[in-house]
């Protein structure tokens, strides 16, 4: 008997161990902007509009996954005539790729913060490794809906050419840079 309340006081003493946490992608507040050089006059801007996905964080053991998925038609570059060239056969080809895919195969942390997130990167029916650099993490209670959310600030490079994206290179820039602003609530 003695034993057995022993092991109970232990089991109740004990730290409590975390679960991993799922989150589903804000789509009002994650919008994916990319950057490439335009004829050396400078650097042009274009975003994506609709985004979803899940993150799952295990800070606890330092492991995670991320899953996102970008409507490619959603392309918004200030102009619809230009967004609709982005759209076209040329560039994006909306009509034959419809969705850009990221998914996790690992995540970096520093203590209990995710900084990196090691992945593939579908674009044009072309899936290759890409490395997206997480800042800004931070994860508390929504203000205004007081559910837990995570946020962060990404940034990562690749080549457009590395997914057959090729029209107009070297002119327009062949190294592209994203800028991902990301939000997400607790399921």
């Amino acid at each position: 008997m003695k034993a057995c309340l022993a092991l109970l006081l232990a089991a109740l003493a004990a730290p409590a161990v975390a679960a991993p946490a799922a989150y589903s992608i804000d789509p009002n507040h994650t919008f994916p902007v990319f950057e490439v050089d335009h004829l050396g006059f400078s650097t042009q801007r274009g975003r994506f509009n609709k985004t979803g996905g899940r993150i799952v964080l295990d800070p606890a053991a330092r492991q995670g996954s991320v899953e996102v998925s970008i409507d490619a038609a959603s392309i918004d570059m200030g102009s619809a005539k230009w967004s609709e060239n982005m759209r076209g056969e040329n560039y994006f080809n909306t009509a034959a790729h419809p969705t850009i895919t990221f998914r996790s195969e690992r995540l970096v942390f520093d203590g209990e913060r995710p900084t990196a997130a090691e992945g593939s990167l579908t674009l044009l029916g072309v899936t290759r490794p890409v490395v997206l650099t997480i800042s800004r993490f931070h994860c508390a209670p929504h203000p205004l809906n007081k559910r837990e959310t995570c946020g962060a600030d990404i940034v990562a490079s690749l080549r457009r050419s590395e997914f057959g994206m090729t029209k107009y290179i070297p002119s327009v820039g062949d190294d592209v840079r994203l800028l991902i602003a990301v939000e997400a609530f607790r399921d």
